[in-house]
Parts: C-alpha cells; sequence; structure tokens
C-alpha cells in the first residue's frame, strides 16, 4: 500500500486501543515521509501468542498506512534475557533452541505482513546476524561508552530488581536493544521502534544511543501500545490451561476460537477495535446491535471469527464452527467423523473418558454400564433407551443396538450421550 501523506496514523490507533505514549514529533514524522519502524520479538519459544498480536497489529497497522515494517527477531537478545516485567532471572537457551524458535516464529509472522511486494514489504532481519562478530571489548567501548549507569539504573525494568537482585547479563539488556535500534537506523534509516509500554525504557535508550553516537541532528522516534488485560484485571492471553498459542499443534483452532468466543461483553468491545482490522463504522454498528441482544453474544462470535481467521485461516475457521456446533448445537455423526483426533479430544476435554478393550459384538446396555460405567445399571440403561436419550456418536440408537469396529472414531473412541449434555467417551484399545 503507498504511503498517505497526512494520514493519521496515531489517531487510528488512539481509537483502537492500541495507542499509549510516544516521543514528540512522531505523529508529525508519520504524516509527513514514509517511515521505516520496527518491533522486536523474543524467540523464547517455537510459537508467538496473542499476547504478541499487540505488537504484530502495530506493524500491520504501520503497513496498512503506506509505512515500512521491519519485524527483528532477536536471536541475539533471546540470549541475553529481558528483565522487563520479569520478577526473577531467566533460563537461557541454547543455540540450536533459539534457532529453532526463531525459524518458527518467522514463518507466524510472514501470516500478517506483506514481505514480497511493494515499497513498503514488511522486512523480516535477525539481530544475531550483526552481534556474532561483535567482541566484548568493542561493544562496551562503541556502545557502553555512551550511556552512563544512572540513565540505566533509572529505567524501571532495572529498579523493580535491585532489591531482589538482577544480574550483569539482564541489566546489559537495555543496551543491546538499544543498539538494535541504532544498527536499524544506520543500515535502513530506521526512525521508529514501536512495542509495548513495558517496553518504553528500553526503546528510548535506543533513541538516546542514535541521538549521542550520530549527533544531536539525528532523531528517532518511539511509539508504544498499553499492556492488555481483561476487564477483571486479569491477564490477558491466558487461559486455564496456560498461554494461548498461534500454532495450532499447542493451541487448536477450536480451543483458539473459544477463547476469543468466551471472553466479556466489555472486552469484546474492546478486543474487537484491537485485534481485527474491520472498519470504524462497522465495529460500531456490531457494538449496537450487540448492546440491543446481548445474549446473542454476537459481538464475541464476530470477534472469534475473524481473529481465528486471520490466525489459522477460513478452513481451520470452519473445522472450528463445527467443532463448536457439536458441543454446543445440533449436529450430525458425519460432522463428528471430519474431526481430527486432536479436536475431538479438544472439544470433548473434561469429559468422563474410560479404556476398554475390543467392543465388537458388545450391546449397547453392556457399554452403557458394564463395559463404561457411564450408566449406573443395566436397568437404568434400558430405561434410557426406551426414553430414546442415547446416542453413539451422535446417533440415537435404540435396545437392539450392536458396536462394530465401523462404530470408533479416529479408529478408537466411542462417544456416548444421554439427553443434550450429558457426554462420555469411551477409549478402545484392542491391543
Amino acid at each position: 500500500m503507498a504511503f498517505q501523506p497526512n494520514y493519521n496514523l496515531v489517531e487510528e490507533l488512539t481509537w483502537r486501543g492500541l495507542f499509549h505514549q510516544m516521543t514528540p514529533g512522531t505523529e508529525e514524522l508519520l504524516q509527513r515521509e514514509c517511515v521505516t519502524g520496527y518491533v522486536g520479538f523474543d524467540p523464547t519459544a517455537d510459537s508467538l501468542h496473542i499476547g504478541n498480536l499487540v505488537p504484530i497489529m502495530l506493524l500491520t497497522h504501520l503497513q496498512r498506512a503506506g509505512h515500512r515494517p521491519v519485524v527483528l527477531v532477536g536471536g541475539a537478545t533471546g540470549m541475553v534475557g529481558d528483565p522487563s516485567g520479569k520478577k526473577a532471572e531467566r533460563q537461557l537457551l541454547d543455540g540450536d533452541t533459539l534457532d529453532h524458535n526463531v525459524r518458527c516464529q518467522e514463518a507466524q509472522l510472514r501470516r500478517f505482513l506483506d514481505f514480497e511486494y511493494g515499497e513498503n514489504r514488511a522486512l523480516l532481519v535477525n539481530n544475531y546476524d550483526w552481534f556474532k562478530n561483535m567482541g566484548f571489548l568493542e561493544f562496551i567501548r562503541d556502545v557502553g561508552k555512551h550511556v552512563t549507569v544512572n540513565y540505566m539504573l533509572a529505567k524501571e525494568s532495572v529498579k523493580n530488581r535491585i532489591e531482589t537482585g538482577i544480574s550483569f547479563t539482564e541489566f546489559t539488556y537495555q543496551l543491546v536493544q538499544g543498539y538494535d535500534f541504532y544498527h536499524l537506523y544506520s543500515e535502513l534509516g530506521c526512525k521508529l521502534q514501536m512495542g509495548g509500554s513495558d517496553q518504553w525504557g528500553n526503546i528510548v535508550t535506543g533513541t538516546e544511543l542514535i541521538r549521542r553516537k550520530s549527533g544531536s541532528d539525528h532523531e528517532a522516534y518511539a511509539l508504544t501500545a498499553p499492556l492488555i488485560t481483561r476487564a477483571d484485571g486479569s491477564k490477558f492471553g491466558k487461559s486455564e490451561g496456560g498461554n494461548v498459542w498461534l500454532d495450532k499443534k499447542r493451541t487448536s483452532p477450536y480451543k483458539f476460537y473459544q477463547y476469543w468466543l468466551n471472553v466479556s461483553d466489555e472486552d469484546a468491545a474492546r478486543y474487537i477495535r484491537i485485534f481485527t482490522l474491520l472498519g470504524r463504522s462497522e465495529i460500531e454498528e456490531l457494538i449496537r446491535a450487540h448492546e440491543q441482544e446481548p445474549h446473542l453474544r454476537n459481538l464475541q462470535k464476530k470477534l472469534a471469527e475473524e481473529v481465528t481467521r486471520m490466525i489459522h485461516g477460513e478452513e481451520d475457521l470452519q473445522t472450528a464452527l463445527e467443532a463448536s456446533s457439536i458441543l454446543f448445537g445440533k449436529s450430525t455423526s458425519a460432522e463428528l467423523r471430519r474431526l481430527s483426533e486432536e479436536d475431538f479430544l479438544s472439544v470433548f476435554e473434561g469429559v468422563p473418558q474410560r479404556e476398554t478393550g475390543d467392543v465388537e459384538g458388545l450391546s449397547i446396555v453392556e457399554v452403557l454400564h458394564e463395559v463404561s460405567g457411564f450408566l449406573s445399571s443395566n436397568g437404568e440403561a434400558r430405561r434410557a433407551l426406551k426414553e430414546n436419550s442415547i446416542s453413539v456418536n451422535k446417533d440415537k440408537v435404540d435396545e437392539h443396538f450392536i458396536f462394530s469396529g465401523e462404530h470408533l472414531l479416529n479408529g478408537r473412541y466411542i462417544l456416548l450421550q444421554r439427553g443434550k449434555k450429558n457426554y462420555f467417551i469411551l477409549k478402545v484399545n484392542d491391543k
């Protein structure tokens, strides 16, 4: 997308809830010229999580406004450890693990930004490329000389750790990140660094280093987004099982969809501004309609659909929608059979299970009580069958039903159901 003179990117970020603070002159710079700006990502895992979506959206809006986004993957800074927001030292990762994590994150980041076309196509860099051949003496002479200890001690990320202890390694992190900004400024003309509000201290260390090494007439700029929380004050991006990851091997599309579907009304109204690219008028209309009929949860549904589609694509979104309908709405055995084993277990997570041997030739009454223990007696099983309340794999069955191998889902599971919400999973192990 071509640069749009006078387009107010800061105003766009502000109404979306993506603006926290900036250095003086940033807004004017973004309206005056095509700017190269970057965000750094910490490769401590082989997948990004939804907490990383805020800086990703900053880069996305930067590119949509015609500016050039640079994604910095911290192959070097990942070896040091950022103390920002941390109460204790982090475990350092070995080089092979970091390399693997960097490659995985690169693939995910390419889903959001256009790296192929246009003058403002995105660029991905790894700071290990410029740090790998830099010696310690060279670093403390060319970088450390320009930043005082007093300046470094004043940073919140350092002050919060002084009493409990901070290693020299993490203490110097801000110099390493500051040099990243200086290097990108010198090599790519990168004038802007963005990130979460907890990164403010590290970012302005970079602007100060650029000013001191390049001269007072050289200026660099900073812009941060607020740290996102839930309406109840709890941490955004966490579920009962931990982080909500962008890699579907870690968090299935069904679970990913459910996370967004289950947010509160207040959070849905905020998140749909932050985490989707829907226009302002459409979002405001969605919120108005939701306020009229909140019980329909259409705002949450739209949010969940938009974010799941953006991260996983249309096919995985449809799989998530089908999986949701299986548990919460009317569905068929055919839809159930289309679920992968991972999605099946995700949908019915928490449902009671029991392992058994081969069920070939067993009657429904035997399986409901003696084999599974799902129902308390053969008599209860017969009564439930006469009431027409028993289903096997979403198909209603009667007391004459006999099991065979064709009833196994993914070759090993049988879903028993009484009524609408009472489920039981039989895991068949015929070895």
